[in-house]
């Protein structure tokens, strides 16, 4: 349960880890935020997964050195948060031009949902917003977000319902800028602190049913600033107790035209990570830098959704020619005794791919052995020392 910031050097084939925080909580919600602020200085900020109303966050001292930590800090949004996950967006344009960063996290007053907080000193200290996203249903139920900004003025939100275990999910986009929130054509919803939307308000990407149950993965702005995303979708569980579905889930690409999304089917996703989170997989993301490319992790084949090879989870990589209506998959990993997990692309320099996978053995969210891989164009790059 350490919260732990990791450093490999590309040259010497160095690893170097520094623990911010010593025992936290053994949860996988728990891994921290990192954004580099303006003046250079890497903010970390961390939270546990519900149990407390506290939120962490430390700040290096210097420039270079990612290693030397500031004492930890404490924001509590409210008494009574129960706060998990940590979002970092800094909009230089925003505060007359002084910057604003803001963290959406959830959890503020309790409420089991999308919540915003802000900082106009680079993180040094924090405002509570409120919440940004509620459903009302008979059920107090959570949304589930991704965030992208366009590191100037704007951070879109791609979001479900709830969480895709009590719901049939439908997925949802809007973004925020200057103050207002708005739908994908700009139409306004809402001023940011005259309370929260609701996925009505929103625009929806996708419409889920009891046979077609979505989570978003991932979220990218492209060209024209437009946003990309990509999600999973559980077939045919309809009915099933939690369980005894999961057994075939598909991915999903959507990509906003300036008119309307275009939303594709692209590729077999599996069956689920283990019963009783039916709608885990193995994830899909992205690449920030290449809107045609994306990195999937699946059981079975990507195209036709048969076993194949160990039957382990497989990194497979995706790339279309025509805005996503047709894709071509090339094996990363193949034959392996272990799974290969949640694939993330960092954006980085134009025309490089650093991909990193988990790989090893996953039995729920808080009991896991995995090692981080990294993989820079073509190369795998083992971290010697790396602890498991």
């Amino acid at each position: 349960g350490d919260i732990d910031v990791v450093t490999y050097d590309l040259k010497r084939g160095r690893v170097q880890r520094s623990t911010l925080h010593k025992n936290l909580q053994a949860d996988d919600h728990d891994s921290p935020a990192l954004l580099r602020r303006p003046d250079g200085r890497i903010l970390a900020m961390y939270c546990k997964h519900n149990p407390e109303n506290r939120i962490y966050y430390r700040i290096t001292r210097t420039l270079n050195d990612l290693h030397d930590w500031r004492e930890e800090q404490v924001f509590v949004p409210s008494a009574s948060s129960r706060v998990t996950y940590s979002n970092l967006h800094w909009l230089p344009q925003e505060n007359e031009g002084r910057g604003r960063l803001y963290n959406f996290f959830r959890g503020y007053d309790n409420s089991f949902k999308p919540s915003w907080m802000f900082s106009d000193d680079y993180g040094d200290s924090w405002t509570a917003g409120g919440i940004l996203i509620d459903f009302n249903d008979r059920m107090r139920h959570r949304p589930y977000v991704k965030y992208a900004s366009n590191g100037r003025d704007t951070v879109h939100f791609l979001f479900t319902e709830a969480h895709p275990r009590n719901y049939d999910n439908s997925i949802y986009h809007a973004y925020y800028r200057d103050g207002r929130l708005y739908r994908s054509d700009g139409q306004l919803i809402r001023a940011l602190g005259d309370g929260p939307i609701t996925p009505s308000d929103a625009t929806k990407v996708f419409a889920g049913d009891p046979d077609n149950v979505a989570w978003a993965h991932d979220l990218e702005l492209h060209r024209q600033g437009y946003p990309q995303a990509v999600y999973s979708v559980q077939k045919d569980s309809a009915g099933k107790p939690p369980g005894q579905g999961g057994e075939d889930h598909r991915y999903r690409f959507a990509r906003w035209d300036g008119n309307r999304w275009r939303d594709f089917e692209i590729a077999y996703a599996g069956s689920r990570l283990y019963a009783g989170e039916d709608d885990y997989t193995g994830s899909i993301v992205l690449h920030p830098d290449d809107p045609n490319t994306v990195f999937i992790s699946t059981n079975v084949d990507p195209v036709t959704g048969r076993k194949i090879g160990t039957g382990r989870y497989e990194i497979y990589e995706g790339k279309t020619r025509d805005g996503g209506a047709t894709w071509r998959w090339k094996a990363i990993t193949s034959n392996s005794n272990e799974d290969n997990l949640r694939p993330i692309v960092p954006k980085w320099k134009p025309g490089r791919t650093a991909l990193l996978w988990l790989r090893g053995q996953y039995h729920s969210y808080t009991d896991y052995r995995l090692e981080v891989v990294l993989r820079i164009d073509g190369r795998l790059f083992p971290a010697p020392g790396t602890r498991r």
